[in-house]
Order: C-alpha cells, then structure tokens, then sequence
C-alpha cells in the first residue's frame, strides 16, 4: 500500500487511529479478496461522510448565497457533490494511488474510476470525522471539495449550458463519438463537439455520456476565454 504518511500530508491531517484511513481507502474488491471481517470495506464510512458532506455543503452554500432560493441552492450542491465533480476533487491528492483494490479492480483501471474515487473521498471524510470531530471534517470539505463552486457547476451542468448557448446564437450543436478503445469491462471514449459541423473541443470518458460531458465542458471554457 502506498504511503500514508504521505496521503496525510496532502490532506493536513494525521490520524490518531490509523486503522480508520486504512478502512476509508479499502475497497470491497481488496476486502474480499483478503477474505477480511465483515464491514472491513470503507462503505460504512462513505455513507458518514455522505452525510457530513451534505451538511457543510448545504451550510456553506446557505451562507454564501443568500440571494438563491431554495431550488437553486439544491441544484447548485447536487452539482458539487455528484459522482463525476468528487472524482474530480481527488485529483490534487491522487486519491486512487493510496486505495487499496482487489487485483482484478487495479487491473481493469479502478484506480481511475470515478464511482471508486468519489466514494472513497467520501469515507475518508467519514473517517475524519470519527477520528478528529466534526470540525476537522468540515475544514477538509471546504479545503478540497467546496472551492471554484462556478467551474464545478459548469462542469455538471456542460451540456444544458452548451445547448442553450448554442441555441441563442441560432448554430446546431451536435456530439460525434471519434474513438473507442479497450477491452469491454474498461472501455474509452473519445467524443467531439461539432459547432455547425465544425468541430470545437473534444473529452474522454468511460461512458459515451461522460466523454460528452467532459466535451462540453471544453467547449465551454473555449467560449468563455473568446469572450
């Protein structure tokens, strides 16, 4: 297993007990493999650190914006908290190199997989919290997952943005899948967005809806530096 001492570094925070990181970084696949004790896997502590999330999540957008009705405030922290954006906040620490996997899962890409990623941020914000209190937790939510609020939601809401901008300039916006590559259970898509049939950015995915995604968002950090 790679170096905690170092993970916790990246994270500001040292474990008292140490077992508890070791649980929130260990996968299902790993804890069956090992044939270790029932509940060994970090899934109780993802579903904690769901929970603290939603808290500081919801508290830190209710202060912050005080002017979004209730509606919006919900929209905007699904965006925060959804699959792709936690995967997308692990990448400063590079989570997936600290998990530990079951041989088959580190060989299909598990590493890289957003569903893993995400779940396994939550439960180290799980772990935290058994370990060092709430207040720890929530200082590491609002130092790595509550920070560029606006690109986190133009990332979740990319392709509904890109079409109604799309829309207002009268053009015909479109997806084209131009690769895909891997075996079936790790598959890679590669997929562009034509502008009037002109092509303008492209993203990859494991999923042709997460390619395009991913697509959509470069498009629209491409609109957004014209203008």
């Amino acid at each position: 297993m790679a170096d905690l001492n170092e993970f916790q570094s990246k994270i500001g925070y040292t474990f008292k007990n140490q077992h508890l990181l070791e649980q929130a970084l260990t996968h299902s696949s790993y804890a069956n493999e090992k044939h270790m004790k029932k509940h060994s896997d970090n899934e109780r502590l993802e579903f904690l650190g769901d929970a603290v999330l939603e808290i500081v999540s919801s508290e830190f957008l209710f202060i912050n914006y005080p002017q979004k009705p209730e509606g919006e405030l919900t929209k905007l922290r699904a965006s925060i908290v959804c699959e792709p954006t936690l995967a997308l906040c692990t990448k400063p620490l590079d989570l997936g190199k600290y998990l530990r996997l079951g041989r088959g899962e580190d060989h299909t890409g598990g590493r890289k997989r957003k569903s893993i990623l995400s779940d396994a941020l939550e439960a180290v914000i799980g772990a935290i919290y058994l370990d060092g209190g709430f207040t720890n937790a929530k200082e590491f939510v609002l130092r790595f997952i509550m920070t560029d609020i606006e690109n986190k939601q133009l990332f979740y809401d990319s392709k509904t943005i890109l079409q109604e901008l799309i829309q207002g300039r009268h053009e015909q916006l479109s997806y084209e899948l131009i690769d895909e590559s891997g075996p079936d259970h790790d598959k890679q898509f590669t997929v562009a967005v034509l502008v009037d049939g002109e092509r303008v950015s492209e993203g990859e995915g494991h999923t042709k809806k997460a390619a395009e995604q991913q697509a959509a968002y470069q498009a629209l950090l491409l609109y957004r530096n014209r203008e």
